[in-house]
């Protein structure tokens, strides 16, 4: 299995890369990570995941200025439906836009817009940063198989995802409001969590993406 970790200039890409080589450890099948910019390897790719660190639009910008990355990202992923796992502003940029200094589009692959978190409590500081509790409310195909309801993963974001359709989330933490803190459709998943971060539960996670079968 290969799993490609898109490098468009945004993403803690050795946290990850490092990650996902120790959970693929415990793989049944041999797992090779590849941290790539070629975009035909993208498209080749087993399991792709495209992490995100900095604002919706630099992301965005950073992601196409890469030679056919959404092209293939969009082989891949849509047509042949391989999984894929967006991280942080990885998972914010499959929405249909970001309202991140000015409107800006997304990919459009899971309805929805990504707006600024407003806690309604001057005691919750933005941005929302350190460790939070999960409240799981869907796995499919047992993405949270072995990961407790409450289990604590590491944020760091501003702005969260807010779906069209409310039965895409998977997961949230209570912050003020609740915040989207998983979401997925079909054989797309991602995290506003930062699983290469989270120790053990985001090891747990990253296992499950690897075993995941859509």
């Amino acid at each position: 299995m290969r799993v490609a970790i898109v490098d468009y200039g945004s993403g803690n890409l050795c946290s990850a890369e490092k990650a996902f080589e120790r959970a693929g450890q415990d793989h049944p099948s041999p797992v090779e990570v590849v941290v790539t910019s070629e975009a035909e390897v993208v498209a080749q790719a087993d399991r792709v995941v495209l992490p995100g660190v900095g604002a919706f639009a630099d992301c965005r910008d950073g992601l196409r200025a890469v030679d056919g990355m959404v092209e293939a990202l969009e082989e891949v992923a849509l047509k042949k439906a391989r999984p894929f796992l967006g991280i942080c502003v990885g998972m914010q940029l499959l929405a249909d836009r970001g309202l991140e200094y000015g409107t800006h589009d997304g990919l459009g692959w899971i309805g929805g817009e990504v707006r600024a978190i407003e806690t309604g409590d001057p005691r919750r500081k933005i941005p929302h940063m350190g460790w939070n509790a999960l409240s799981i409310a869907e796995s499919p195909a047992n993405l949270f198989a072995g990961i407790d309801d409450g289990a604590f993963v590491y944020f760091v974001h501003s702005y969260g995802f807010v779906p069209t359709d409310p039965a895409h989330i998977m997961a949230t933490v209570d912050y003020g409001p609740a915040i989207v803190a998983a979401l997925g459709r079909d054989n797309l998943v991602g995290t506003q969590f930062h699983p290469e971060k989270s120790q053990a539960v985001g090891l747990g996670f990253i296992a499950n993406f690897l075993a995941w079968t859509p």
